[in-house]
């Protein structure tokens, strides 16, 4: 698994993208371009596409080992993942997410990008925990936050770093349901074909109109964002 993170599968009309590095998930630039490379593939093959994680763990955020090293690893590293969550948020095919456990920090940040979010039930974590390990969010995050949290939830998410169980992630506005985990999988696919089913110049467009502006947003601050986080010593 570490050496093909990614797995495609095909279940009819849905390409599933099965994510398990053995460990944690973490993006890192393999992880990041592998995702890409797959959703090229789905973007060609398929009307609907699944995200599912490994089992108990989702995505532990960006690689821990990478961002300790220095503000130009770490730049070098965040930017391609904030490119990868503005392309799910953006992307012509319906996306549902499967959190399959713990989901924080860029993990909770996929969550938001992605159009359909179902957890697994159990005990596990969700959530920005950044602010909590000393270090800011980016204005990425924090723009798909302020789209897709409650705002009932969202300086508790963003300034306080609350983490949330599955049922209070639900709440708060980073997962859509909770199902047992056995029937994650299989939900998450019936959830993607219905979808797919959708006429899909009538989805690509809507999508379009409601998240354009704020993708457009974030594009024109990423640069500048980042080099103020990251900055070169």
């Amino acid at each position: 698994m570490a050496d093909e993170p990614v797995r495609y599968e095909r279940h009819g009309d849905v390409a599933l993208l099965r994510v398990d590095d053995g460990r944690a998930n973490a993006f890192s630039a393999p992880l990041i371009e592998a995702l890409n490379r797959q959703l090229d593939r789905a973007e060609q093959e398929a009307s609907a596409v699944v995200w599912i994680g490994r089992p108990g763990c989702f995505s532990g955020g960006f690689d821990l080992r990478v961002m300790g090293s220095g503000p130009a690893q770490a730049r070098a590293l965040v930017t391609p993942g904030a490119e990868l969550f503005l392309r799910l948020y953006e992307y012509p095919r319906p996306i549902v997410l499967a959190c399959t456990g713990h989901a924080l920090a860029a993990g909770a940040v996929a969550l938001l990008a992605c159009d359909t979010r179902i957890g697994a039930a159990g005990d596990y974590r969700i959530g920005l925990n950044e602010v909590a390990i000393r270090v800011a969010l980016p204005i990425f995050a924090l723009e798909l936050a302020r789209a897709r949290l409650s705002k009932r939830h969202y300086e508790q998410a963003t300034l306080h770093a609350r983490l949330y169980d599955p049922p209070g992630a639900v709440d708060a506005g980073y997962l859509d349901r909770v199902v047992a985990a056995d029937e994650l999988e299989e939900q998450a696919i019936a959830e993607a074909q219905r979808l797919g089913e959708f006429r899909r110049g009538a989805f690509i467009e809507t999508k379009r109109r409601s998240h354009g502006a704020i993708a457009a947003a974030i594009r024109d601050t990423l640069e500048e964002d980042l080099s103020a986080l990251f900055p070169e010593r």
